[in-house]
C-alpha cells in the first residue's frame, strides 16, 4: 500500500521521485554549520521551536550526536548542493514505555520553503522509523498557526491528536502546541517485537 506522501506529484511509487536538484542523504557532523543556521532561524524569526535563544554549533552537535549515537534517523535535503532543509527522529518520551513512539523534526531553510522539502524529508523519516520497527510517529507542532507544518503532516497523513491551548509564551504571545500522530507499520495490531527498535 502506498503511503499518503506518495501522491504528492514529485513522488513515484514508494519512493520520491526528486527534483534533479534535490537530494535527500543521512546527514553528518559536517552538515552542523547549515543545520545550526537554519534552526538559529527558526528560532529567531518562528513559532516551531519553544526555545528563545538559539543554540550554538557545539551544541547542536551534542544533540546530533545522541541521536546518530541511539541510531535514529537523520537527514538532511540538499537542493542544489545546498543544505536545504533537515530533519531527524527522537524518542517522544524517554521512559521505557514509549520506546515504540518516535516524534518527528523538521525544519527548513527560509529561502528554501514551497519546494516540496518538507514533505520528501518527512516521506524518508517515515520510512525509515518505520523499517526500524517504530510503531508511533507523533508531530508536536510549534502553534496552531503552523498551517504549513500541519499540512505537510497531514498530507502524509497524520491526524490530529488534540490540542494543547496557551503553553508557551514566545514574541509577547500565547502559542499553542498542536499535536498530530501516524501509525507506523502494524501501529497498534499487534504487539511489538521486544528489543530495541
Amino acid at each position: 500500500m502506498r503511503h499518503p506522501c506518495s501522491r504528492s506529484p514529485w513522488m513515484r511509487g514508494s519512493s520520491p521521485r526528486m527534483t534533479p536538484t534535490m537530494h535527500i542523504r543521512p546527514a553528518t557532523l559536517a552538515d552542523i554549520p547549515a543545520i545550526t543556521r537554519i534552526y538559529a532561524h527558526a528560532v529567531t524569526h518562528g513559532t516551531a521551536s519553544f526555545e528563545l535563544s538559539p543554540p550554538d554549533e557545539a551544541e547542536m552537535t551534542r544533540r546530533m550526536q545522541a541521536l546518530l549515537d541511539g541510531k535514529f534517523p537523520y537527514f538532511v535535503a540538499e537542493i542544489d548542493g545546498k543544505v536545504a532543509g533537515y530533519a531527524y527522529a527522537s524518542l517522544y518520551r524517554t521512559r521505557p514505555a514509549y520506546r515504540f513512539t518516535v516524534e518527528d523534526s523538521v525544519y527548513i531553510a527560509p529561502d528554501m520553503h514551497r519546494r516540496g522539502t518538507g514533505r520528501a524529508l518527512l516521506h524518508k523519516l517515515i520510512e525509515a522509523c518505520t523499517a526500524l520497527g517504530f510503531r508511533q510517529m507523533i508531530a508536536v507542532i510549534g502553534d496552531s498557526e503552523q498551517h504549513a507544518s500541519l499540512g505537510v503532516h497531514k498530507a502524509c497523513g497524520f491526524t490530529p491528536a488534540g490540542n494543547l491551548r496557551n503553553i508557551g509564551w514566545k514574541f509577547g504571545q500565547w502559542l499553542d502546541t498542536p499535536l498530530m500522530q501516524l501509525e507506523l507499520g502494524d501501529g497498534a495490531k499487534m504487539p511489538p517485537k521486544e528489543g530495541r527498535p
